[in-house]
């Protein structure tokens, strides 16, 4: 019984990472999704990447809900754009308990529709992620950004 108790306690350390590495995977998967969307320039069902009393920053102002943002900022926003691509993404995230913290660093360009003139920014987002039964869900963004050098 003592040499099993022992295994299982050397196991658990590894078992734990695994689950852990699994979590970060799913966690950029959700920031992926939301990426994406954005690049299509269609936010149908981003909605379901948010917990319902999501919140959303950028530059420094309170943006409301995911729904209120979608509805008053990025889904107006998005109609004015010929393209929105990403590049230079890169993503780290930390797992503790039933949050996950991340930030994105990324290069984005957009192409306006109106005169196909080019708006490059360095952006940077910071995200909280909770897991919920569904899975994990953003709970909390903030974006900001500058003109790319």
């Amino acid at each position: 019984m003592r040499k099993l108790t022992m295994m299982f306690l050397l196991l658990i350390p590894g078992i734990a990472a695994f689950s852990q590495a699994g979590d970060k995977e799913a966690v950029k998967q959700v920031l992926n999704n939301y990426k994406k969307a954005i690049e299509k320039l269609d936010t149908a069902g981003v909605v379901n990447l948010f917990v319902k009393d999501s919140k959303v920053f950028e530059q420094a102002k309170d943006e409301g809900t995911i729904g209120h943002y979608l509805e008053h900022h990025l889904g107006p926003e998005l109609k004015d754009f010929k393209s929105f691509t990403f590049s230079d993404y890169k993503v780290d995230v930390t797992i503790v308990g039933e949050y996950a913290f991340s930030t994105e660093t990324y290069i984005y360009t957009i192409i306006l529709a109106k005169d196909s003139k080019e708006i490059k920014s360095q952006g940077v987002a910071t995200s909280i992620l909770k897991k919920t039964k569904q899975g994990w869900k953003i709970f909390q963004t903030h974006s900001s950004f500058r003109k790319a050098k």
